[in-house]
């Protein structure tokens, strides 16, 4: 694939919102992609998985899609009866795929460590470490000038915490001061944030239960019935 490199790449943050879920969406969800102008709406405004939470409009969703259309990093498909958007984030910022698994995962929930954005891209891409998200997080920021200048910045080590969080800088510059202050309220030492923890042990509780009930019908039992103690 042949990449572009825009001299330079500034959205604002409900075209970054647009863009990331977009690329979510694209490996999440590949049987119902690309989407909507309605599905990709309701997309942007989860409620989970996002920082910040927004509540856009369909207008809002419809304008950052045309200025996106406009940089080539988002595609329109007219070929059915509804409408459907694809993003093009890879050719149009001239970045490979593990870069851009970081930038959309940074766009869609903030400043994340390199351990917290290992986690968080298992459903995108499948790092083998944190070296590994190391190394391109560093290409970001090492990006020559001629190829658009750096997509990210690592920011200062918030108050308490040991490990240091990446930022995007498609939207600008970062205040670093004010990612500092709501450090306090996410994970630290490196390890996830609250959200992603829950989301980890919702998923392991699920795959619990599916055992159980896979072993009580071998087994010709009944399942246990939660709250009743069993005799």
């Amino acid at each position: 694939m042949t990449l572009t490199h825009p001299v330079s790449l500034t959205l604002t943050p409900i075209e970054a919102r647009v863009l990331a879920t977009l690329m979510e969406k694209a490996r999440t969800v590949p049987d119902s992609y690309p989407l909507s102008l309605n599905s990709l709406m309701l997309g942007c405004n989860q409620k989970s998985s996002r920082e910040p939470v927004m509540d856009l409009s369909e207008a809002d969703v419809a304008g950052a899609l045309e200025n996106l259309m406009a940089l080539s990093l988002v595609r329109a498909n007219t070929s059915g009866r509804v409408t459907r958007y694809e993003h093009n984030f890879q050719r149009g910022a001239g970045v490979p795929e593990q870069s851009a698994v970081l930038l959309g995962l940074l766009m869609l929930r903030g400043p994340q460590t390199a351990a917290e954005l290992r986690l968080n891209t298992e459903r995108w891409y499948r790092f083998a470490d944190v070296s590994s998200v190391e190394g391109f997080l560093e290409e970001l920021q090492e990006r020559s000038p001629d190829k658009g200048g750096p997509l990210v910045i690592k920011l200062d080590r918030a108050p308490g915490a040991r490990e240091q969080r990446w930022a995007h800088l498609l939207c600008g510059p970062v205040d670093a001061a004010q990612f500092a202050q709501s450090g306090s309220a996410r994970g630290t030492d490196g390890a996830p944030g609250t959200l992603a923890r829950i989301e980890q042990l919702e998923a392991e509780v699920a795959q619990l239960k599916a055992t159980v009930l896979k072993l009580c019908s071998e087994l010709g039992v009944s399942p246990p019935i939660p709250g009743v103690a069993q005799t």
